[in-house]
């Protein structure tokens, strides 16, 4: 099964590696891995989906809170969270071709974002299965070139799992009643 993480961690350098060179050491292939900043300057946020049984994320929850940049680690699998990805798709459009294209990516909400004689690039948002349907109607008009930037996940609603700094102390939003225990 596939895991959402989210990870809220001190903005500072080797801070990516070391959660990374965990899940390496653990063998876990990260499926999909998205960074950045958050409202706080001194926070940044990794999304992380791992395929894991229950019991394994739990492992993986439970090592990652224990590096020391972590401030905060939540898994959002079962929640209500709004999960979204977002993807260029570069595609072989002729001149006949062009309207078919044109329309398929109408149908999946998409939008083109550069012409040229031959070929359309096309930015897509979604869940991954809308992504991937719409490379499925593409393909027959070659895909010249795809980039997806990888799942990022928030909780639906007003509740917030933000980590906030306040001077040398660092304030944790959310719910705190998770046992890290392995």
């Amino acid at each position: 099964m596939l895991h959402t993480l989210v990870v809220y961690v001190e903005n500072k350098p080797g801070v990516l590696n070391r959660v990374v060179s965990l899940f390496r050491r653990r063998a876990f292939n990260i499926d999909s891995l998205t960074v950045g900043r958050t409202e706080n300057p001194d926070v940044s946020r990794m999304t992380i989906v791992v395929e894991a049984d229950e019991d394994q994320a739990r492992r993986i929850v439970a090592n990652v809170y224990k590096l020391v940049n972590v401030l905060r680690i939540d898994d959002v699998t079962k929640e209500n969270a709004i999960t979204r990805d977002l993807a260029l798709i570069k595609v072989g459009a002729t001149q006949e071709a062009r309207s078919h294209v044109l329309e398929l990516a109408s149908v999946f909400r998409a939008r083109v974002v550069d012409v040229a004689p031959e070929s359309l690039t096309i930015e897509i948002t979604g869940n991954e299965d809308k992504i991937d349907g719409l490379l499925e109607v593409l393909k027959p008009y070659g895909l010249r070139e795809v980039v997806r930037t990888g799942i990022v996940a928030m909780r639906r609603g007003a509740k917030s799992s933000a980590a906030e700094s306040k001077g040398d102390v660092t304030i944790i939003n959310g719910d705190d009643n998770v046992s890290y225990s392995v």
